[in-house]
């Protein structure tokens, strides 16, 4: 069975068409995206409350939504804002939740059941998922004409252009950004309102009265049934001028337009707007679903685009803000970079050190078990993305060592005079056992990655799922078909007359004979040898508190982008102004190719951790940079944070890197919980005081800010009585006068436009015309009478937001720091500080970190579960293996070792240890195993060390063996070593600084891993065999897998 491939050529080349079939096939199908899939954990639940104070939004809905969804208990945090006419409350589930839509179903229900109990003038809640979902496709339908921007052009543009991406198959969904809504206006100037004894509200009421979208019943009889309709609905603007108005004072009738201004125009202000390379514009993002490649759909709507283009205005163009299908490309032709590189530097290591047959057969190992990798994700469902290929990277890496062990020992029975055959079936009798426990106990290494629950599991997983297929199928390989190919190599390469060198390799006598001499002192003073393999190993474990943490490193993408937030009271119209001069700024720089601001809001998502949470703050604004190709953005986020702090005084400006990881507001965060508001503020400023003498603190946050100016209103209670007002209807007749009320609305096609009335733009501008409008009273209609006359308005420091985190009040004071700065270092400051200045918290109140430090120990929390369970069957696969607690515990020390060489070599090279160093810590962890598993199953099974000794020559006789066996198995450790270090070479060179964790801890450490297999378990063997440990191990060779 173990020469079938040999003995059956026909099947040999089948199975090699078959690999290579399946696996180019399944490539080309793949799904590709540039992220995995998560589950959606995160919901945003908003209500708005109209000219409600931040308290009474906290009291009167927040604390009744939130008192509903308390009683879900798949929810871990429920956080939330109460500011001004808005609550806006976020929830987020429990990492261990897997089915969330029936949770989600649950937590919707739950808000139905809130609205009852919501105070009269709130709006519905809004239910809105928030997905970790990067957009395939960005773009920007945008206003070039020198002619001011008509919105409405643009609206009735990007509708077309939103059901056109919609309808492309294999679009998920199209959301639209800048949209700042269109809206019938009815403005009216107060002295007209007051002159027909209305207020706006009840002139709304005439107007939404005239508006019959209702039905109005069917005529049935034995013959037909007839619906009938009101043809009176608001469809235009001359139907809603011709509406006629009755007045209060003497019950005439007026139409409206006599004695208001009825126009179609953009709802002022403006929620949100968006500006593409400083020009005004509409926004598009679209997702693709799942099973796409997002290159193939992206070229399709391309073509799209292109005939959306001819059908455009003059004036109107379209304009690519983001193309994922780029950065997917780059990520695929790297993974192929690197198997090709991969490839060669094994061929040309091959061929120096075991010659040129073995070169060949170990070349096409690599290509063969990724293509093995494609065939094996097609089946299992899991598309190409940045994740799956970077555990496809590291299983490159690491998929070569058992070809290398399998063809050497074949070549190395071919040259002692076996035939194909013999080699074969002795080889992989030899080697099966050990290269299965091996692979084994790597793939336990890989699996607490696959296994990690939440967010971060479903993000990760596929690495180690990669790295274990591409281990799996580097097994099958070499015991199958790599074996068959060096048997029938050997048969062909002797018609080539090549010279000795290239047949068998190079070998250096004088090299040989010292090491050689070394191997004999070790086993002469095993001892001293197994102290002086500890001293780098235990070093690297002595100098783990000092390594920096970041366990998560940035993307080195080329684009970042800006948070620009002005104080709070700040209009949009400002915002956009500032925001402008700050693109001017910005552009200066020449790495600098464009920059996209959204106003408002959050930017559409761009990348899949930039999450937009902001909405509805006309103080804020998000821009978008895009660097020119190959731009790291680093130095320039540095220096553009210096201008932008010197040049906007007043702002509070932050650039932010692109980084990896779950997201988070701020690096760093600081929760303060407590009661009261205004003790929690002073506390968070003392937090915040701590903090900017830090060096590379560039901006702190805290969500209970300064005091914010509010117009207060004081009412003349009792004069207001006298003339038929009380507090709800001066406030209800000020709130409809200033910000408007709804009266009907015009269907065009699927949109609805609404209809509101308001006092017109000249008589609400500034606090003397607010206070000179006139009052309608219930007494006296026909004699209106002055605001200012029952009120008094004061100028008055007011708390603009009041957060909740859980149920309890909570103040997050967010810092924010230079790009390239790591979190942990400046944390660890911030703490010392604390010490040292004794501070303390007010009795009641507490605290906790949030930021990339809650993240950090969370996800290495979730990473370490299964540790216990998969160290257990690490174990037990060694001893089963071994027979011999005393060599699978050699073994289990080796890959402890090799973990402390990766520490070594990563302290020294100064990179922070993080996700990637951990998983450069496994991979060489399984090299160490590969590697000592091999030198140990060969001294096991070697003849002369079967047998216990028991004098001085028997003892001479075995270090004589054990030095014999070392040497032979020492050039494929060595090969193993040079092309896995020449392997991930090249990644030490990634300016993005994404992989040179991984690799330095790989090409760092390989050194000594070789160091220990080839000094520490000769010696550990040979001090075992003198105690008698292994004395009942040696039914081992009866028991070996065929």
């Amino acid at each position: 069975m173990t020469t079938l491939f040999y003995r059956n050529r026909r099947l040999l080349i089948l199975t090699l068409v078959l690999i290579v079939v399946w696996g180019a096939s399944s490539f080309f199908s793949l799904p590709r995206l540039e992220d995995p899939e998560i589950n959606q954990r995160a919901a945003t639940i908003t209500t708005l409350f109209p000219g409600a104070s931040a308290d009474r939004v906290e009291a009167l809905v927040t604390e009744v939504i939130e008192d509903e969804l308390s009683e879900v208990e798949e929810i871990d945090t429920l956080e939330s804002t109460s500011s001004l006419g808005i609550s806006i409350v976020t929830v987020n589930l429990k990492e261990t939740v897997k089915a969330v839509e029936p949770v989600w179903q649950q937590v919707r229900s739950k808000v139905d059941d809130a609205v009852p109990r919501l105070p009269e003038g709130a709006l519905e809640p809004r239910y809105e998922d928030q997905e970790v979902k990067a957009n395939a496709l960005i773009l920007g339908l945008v206003w070039q004409s020198d002619a001011p921007v008509n919105y409405g052009i643009l609206r009735r543009w990007a509708k077309t252009l939103e059901d056109t991406l919609g309808f492309l198959a294999g679009t998920d969904q199209v959301e639209v950004f800048g949209d700042p809504q269109e809206e019938i206006r009815v403005a009216i100037r107060q002295s007209d309102l007051a002159m027909v004894g209305l207020t706006a509200q009840e002139l709304a009421q005439q107007v939404q009265s005239s508006d019959a979208k209702v039905s109005a019943g069917q005529l049935r009889n034995g013959d037909q049934d007839l619906v009938f309709e009101l043809s009176s609905e608001l469809d235009s603007l001359e139907r809603i001028r011709s509406i006629p108005i009755r007045t209060a004072a003497d019950g005439q009738v007026t139409r409206l337009g006599d004695i208001a201004q009825v126009d179609r125009t953009i709802r002022e202000p403006a929620d949100s707007l968006a500006f593409v390379s400083g020009k005004p514009a509409i926004v598009l993002a679209a997702t693709v679903e799942a099973a796409q490649r997002v290159d193939q759909w992206t070229d399709k709507a391309q073509q799209l685009l292109q005939d959306f283009q001819t059908q455009l205005p003059a004036g109107i163009t379209i304009a690519t803000i983001l193309d994922q299908s780029q950065y997917v490309n780059a990520r695929i032709n790297g993974v192929m970079q690197e198997l090709f590189v991969g490839s060669l530097l094994a061929t040309l290591v091959i061929t120096v050190m075991m010659g040129w047959r073995s070169a060949v057969v170990v070349g096409i190992a690599s290509p063969l078990a990724c293509l093995l990798v494609f065939g094996w994700m097609r089946l299992l469902g899991v598309p190409l993305h940045q994740m799956s290929l970077t555990g496809l990277i590291i299983a490159i890496g690491l998929l070569i060592d058992n070809a290398i062990v399998m063809v050497d020992e074949v070549q190395s029975r071919l040259h002692r005079g076996m035939t194909p055959t013999q080699a074969i079936a002795d080889s992989t009798r030899h080697m099966a056992l050990p290269l299965t426990s091996s692979t084994l106990t790597t793939v336990l290494a890989f699996l607490p990655i696959t296994l990690q629950p939440g967010s971060v599991g479903e993000f990760t997983g596929t690495i180690g799922l990669s790295g274990i297929l591409g281990l799996t199928s580097s097994l099958i390989i070499s015991l199958t078909v790599l074996p068959a190919l060096s048997g029938l190599l050997h048969r062909w390469g002797h018609q080539l007359n090549l010279p000795q060198w290239a047949e068998t390799g190079i070998t250096i006598p004088r090299l040989t004979r010292l090491y050689q001499r070394s191997l004999n002192m070790a086993l002469h003073r095993p001892m001293l040898a197994i102290a002086l393999s500890l001293l780098l190993p235990v070093t690297g474990f002595a100098v783990v508190p000092h390594l920096r943490q970041q366990f998560f490193p940035p993307t080195g993408r080329d684009q970042f982008y800006i948070d620009f937030e002005l104080p709070e009271q700040t209009a949009l119209t400002q915002t956009q102004a500032q925001t402008l001069e700050a693109r001017n700024l910005i552009l200066q720089h020449p790495q600098v190719a464009d920059i996209h601001w959204f106003l408002g809001k959050s930017a559409p998502t761009f990348y899949y951790n930039v999450i937009g949470k902001r909405e509805n703050e006309s103080n804020y604004a998000q821009g978008w940079v895009q660097l020119r190709r190959g731009v790291l953005p680093t130095k320039v986020i540095q220096a553009l944070q210096t201008e932008l702090n010197q040049a906007f005084p007043a702002a509070r400006v932050v650039a932010r890197q692109i980084e990896q990881g779950p997201p988070y507001d701020a690096p760093i965060e600081v929760r303060l919980y407590g009661s009261d508001l205004n003790t929690l503020q002073q506390v968070g400023e003392q937090i915040r005081a701590e903090f900017l003498p830090i060096t590379n603190v560039i901006h702190t946050r805290a969500s209970l800010t300064e005091a914010q100016p509010k117009l207060a209103i004081t009412i003349d209670e009792e004069q207001a009585q006298l003339v038929g007002l009380d507090r709800t209807a001066i406030a209800q007749q000020l709130d409809t006068a200033l910000e408007g009320a709804r009266g009907g609305s015009i269907l065009e096609e699927t949109e609805e436009l609404p209809v509101r009335v308001r006092v017109a733009d000249a008589q609400r501008a500034n606090l003397d015309q607010v206070a000179g409008l006139d009052l309608v009273t219930s007494g006296n209609q026909d004699q209106p009478i002055p605001f200012s006359s029952v009120a008094q308005v004061d100028l008055v420091p007011d708390l603009p937001v009041i957060a909740r985190r859980n149920g309890r009040r909570v103040n997050t004071v967010q810092v924010f720091l230079t790009a390239g700065t790591l979190p942990a270092q400046v944390q660890s400051q911030f703490e010392q500080r604390l010490q040292q200045n004794q501070f303390s918290l007010p009795a009641g109140y507490t605290w906790e970190f949030g930021g990339e430090s809650a993240e950090r120990s969370e996800s290495i929390a979730n990473l370490f579960s299964t540790v216990g369970v998969l160290a257990v069957l690490m174990a037990a696969t060694l001893v089963l293996t071994f027979n011999s607690f005393a060599l699978a515990a050699c073994i289990g020390a080796i890959a402890l070792l090799s973990a402390g060489l990766g520490f070594l070599a990563l302290w020294i090279s100064g990179y922070p240890f993080g996700f990637t160093a951990i998983l450069g810590t496994i991979g060489l962890i399984g090299i160490g195993v590969n590697e000592s598993t091999v030198v140990v199953s060969a001294l096991q099974s070697n003849a002369a060390l079967k047998v216990d000794y028991y004098s001085a020559g028997e003892m001479t006789s075995h270090r004589i063996a054990i030095q014999a066996v070392v040497m032979h198995a020492t050039r494929h450790l060595v090969a193993t070593t040079i092309t896995d270090t020449a392997g991930f070479t090249p990644l030490l060179f990634d300016p993005t600084g994404f992989w040179n964790p991984l690799a330095i801890v790989i090409a760092g450490g390989l050194g000594g891993v070789t160091l220990l297999s080839v000094y520490f378990v000769p010696a550990v063997f040979l001090l075992l065999q003198r105690s008698g440990k292994l004395a009942r191990t040696n039914a081992l060779s009866k028991s070996k897998l065929v």
